[in-house]
């Protein structure tokens, strides 16, 4: 009776942990294929919407694997060549108009980027998501007419992230992240995240509008427009120094 138990302990065992490895695969999936596999290039608008406002700022963004990135603000003239910089762990942020190079503490990191409702986190560690987090697969839900994979990651321990859980929805025809909720420490919604309008680009179908809406703060909004997307193009490790911040166009 002992030995039976052990067996199908182990069997249930080795089921959990192929569901874990099957969710994490379709994460990363999800991430190289908006990402890259190697490399990615993009410009996007950005509108932040509120109650009486609204807001359009334009930029760019280089990233390489999963611990270099930078972003370029090219509009509004008054924000326009404020330049973002992750390198591993560590995060910089570049002003022109006092001509000064911050470093950004981790406290910043769920901070509002350019007043908006995405964090320095969304902006510049979004990768960890593959990494930093523990995923199981829950089951399966439809968003947006596609037939998506519900995933729950939760954080590993000591990771150095902002959110307590994440809920991912990931189609499963094309591995595009459809939909996401992040949860704080306590377990409640902080912010929910949409993806629309799938089209190609660069040879990959991919949403190319993502809206994302406070939990808590009605008439709240912040919406991304990809214009233009490349993926895989080689760009040196040089690329993302302090001193390309100051230069890059």
């Amino acid at each position: 009776m002992k030995k039976a138990s052990v067996i199908i302990s182990l069997f249930f065992g080795c089921i959990i942990n192929m569901h874990a490895q099957k969710a994490a695969e379709i994460v990363k999936k999800a991430d190289d294929k908006m990402k890259g596999e190697q490399s990615g290039y993009s410009e996007m608008t950005m509108t932040i919407v509120r109650p009486d406002w609204e807001r359009n700022i334009s930029f760019k963004t280089w990233s390489k694997g999963n611990n270099l990135s930078l972003a370029l603000v090219t509009a509004p003239a008054k924000e326009k060549g404020q330049a973002y910089l992750r390198r591993n762990r560590e995060m910089w942020s570049w002003n022109p108009t006092i001509n000064r190079i911050f470093k950004l503490p981790p406290s910043m990191l769920s901070q509002g980027w350019m007043g908006s409702d995405f964090t320095n986190d969304d902006l510049l560690n979004e990768s960890s998501i593959v990494t930093d987090y523990y995923h199981s697969l829950l089951g399966t839900e439809t968003v947006n007419g596609h037939e998506c994979h519900k995933i729950e990651s939760i954080p590993k321990e000591n990771a150095p992230v902002v959110w307590g859980k994440v809920m991912l929805w990931i189609s499963k025809n094309e591995y595009l992240q459809m939909k996401a909720a992040y949860y704080d420490e306590d377990n409640y919604l902080v912010k929910s995240e949409k993806a629309y309008n799938v089209q190609s680009m660069d040879g990959r179908l991919i949403p190319t509008r993502f809206e994302l809406i406070p939990a808590d703060e009605e008439g709240h909004k912040t919406v991304i427009e990809i214009d233009e997307i490349t993926f895989n193009k080689p760009i040196s490790d040089s690329f993302f120094t302090q001193q390309n911040m100051k230069k890059v166009r």
